[in-house]
């Protein structure tokens, strides 16, 4: 029978570090501490490090067996916890595709929280792994003596500006936030085929802004306030032309606060009645964190296993960075504050390729695959209607048109 949520003890160890090392994990229903599943296994000569992953690999391949939809995971190791939590870097390469397997199942739940527990509460665990590192130091196999079942406690968790859980939460929460604003929540969208009138409707124009140095050399380009180059320029002010055709009429022009943003929508106000630019906080990039200015080819040389796990789940963040759940949750935001703001009318919106692929993959109630699939040039135009009814149409998506001399 499957279970809603589980709680993994995982460990691992070796004797010699490198040295004869063997994981055990240990599956419990959080409410009556009862066990629900054991792994544990003998792995050859292997450090701590890659035992304690390949105990947390077990763990959630167990609870994943079960159908479980939402885990903590608990383990006495700091690395491992941290590292899953996107804090701290996988500097030993033995350790990346260790990492990214267990990201690859995390993703398979609705929710994963990892916390750190002191050795004395992961008890069982560690039996386990001790019978296991007999056995692979060619001991006579014993059976693990283990605590009685109990009620699981409550957690002491590590602390950090983006747990699992508080990623998991602001995913949850943007996704409702994005479904109310363009009519992807499926208990309050009418489904219809049904033509609908366009001045009833608040249009988003999503206008992701020029070229800049960053975008022609193909790096992460977050935070950074880097300048429009020439080009760039000369893109705006095409985009510009764009949208005074698609929009006669202008109610608010608003933009991310990076001024390759604000540089774009100035260009564009200009030549739509000159409405004031209204800056928006929470239309700014992904924050990259120690990414910021780097290749994608750079960070798979250093950062291979954080990558794999970014890439894996949008509830992970780059290291010192901002996970996509986070920056989805604030871009529903600020589409609920335009919807309820505009009704009937229409707003240019001009952001970065992050926060407008976020909104498109709501506005169509595509997956998370959808991101890693779209692609959008810099400067190009997405058209969006969000009806009172909570209906939404998506118009259009990365217009180009305009740009074929630029």
């Amino acid at each position: 029978m499957a279970v809603r949520a589980v709680v993994v003890e995982a460990d691992g160890g070796s004797r010699g570090n490198p040295g004869p090392a063997g994981y055990g994990a240990v599956v419990r229903d959080p409410a009556t501490g009862e066990v629900l599943a054991e792994r544990s296994e003998a792995i050859g000569t292997a450090t701590n490090n890659v035992a304690e992953y390949r105990g947390l690999i077990a763990g959630l391949e167990a609870a994943a067996e079960l159908g479980a939809a939402e885990v903590e995971a608990r383990m006495d190791s700091k690395l491992v916890v941290e590292q899953m939590c996107g804090r701290w870097q996988i500097k030993n390469p033995g350790l990346r595709p260790l990492a990214a397997q267990a990201a690859g199942l995390v993703a398979r739940f609705a929710a994963v929280r990892f916390t750190w527990v002191p050795r004395e509460r992961n008890q069982h665990a560690d039996a386990l792994a001790n019978a296991a590192m007999d056995a692979a130091a060619g001991m006579a196999p014993a059976r693990p003596v283990v605590a009685t079942p109990r009620i699981v406690e409550p957690p002491r968790e590590v602390a950090g500006p983006d747990s699992a859980a508080r990623a998991a939460a602001r995913e949850v929460a943007a996704r409702a936030a994005i479904g109310r604003a363009t009519g992807t929540d499926p208990a309050t969208t009418p489904a219809s085929w049904e033509p609908r009138p366009t001045e009833s409707a608040t249009r988003l124009i999503l206008v992701r802004h020029g070229e800049t140095e960053r975008t022609v050399q193909k790096q992460y380009s977050g935070r950074g306030d880097v300048p429009l180059t020439d080009r760039g320029r000369a893109q705006a002010g095409a985009t510009a032309a764009r949208v005074a055709a698609l929009a006669p009429s202008v109610a608010a022009v608003v933009s991310s606060p990076l001024s390759r943003c604000t540089a774009t929508a100035e260009a564009i106000a200009a030549v739509v009645g000159n409405p004031p630019v209204r800056t928006d906080d929470d239309l700014v990039e992904c924050d990259f964190g120690v990414w910021e200015g780097r290749t994608f080819a750079e960070v798979r040389a250093d950062w291979s296993g954080e990558l794999d796990a970014w890439l894996a789940s949008t509830r992970v963040a780059p290291p010192e960075g901002e996970s996509f759940a986070a920056v989805a949750e604030r871009t529903g935001r600020a589409v609920e504050r335009l919807r309820t703001a505009y009704p009937g009318e229409t707003v240019v919106v001009v952001s970065h390729v992050s926060p407008i692929k976020l909104v498109l993959r709501d506005a169509l109630a595509a997956g998370d695959a959808f991101l890693h699939r779209l692609y959008l040039d810099t400067a190009g135009v997405s058209v969006l209607d969000l009806y009172p009814d909570g209906g939404v149409a998506v118009r259009s998506v990365n217009d180009t048109a305009h740009l074929t001399s630029h």
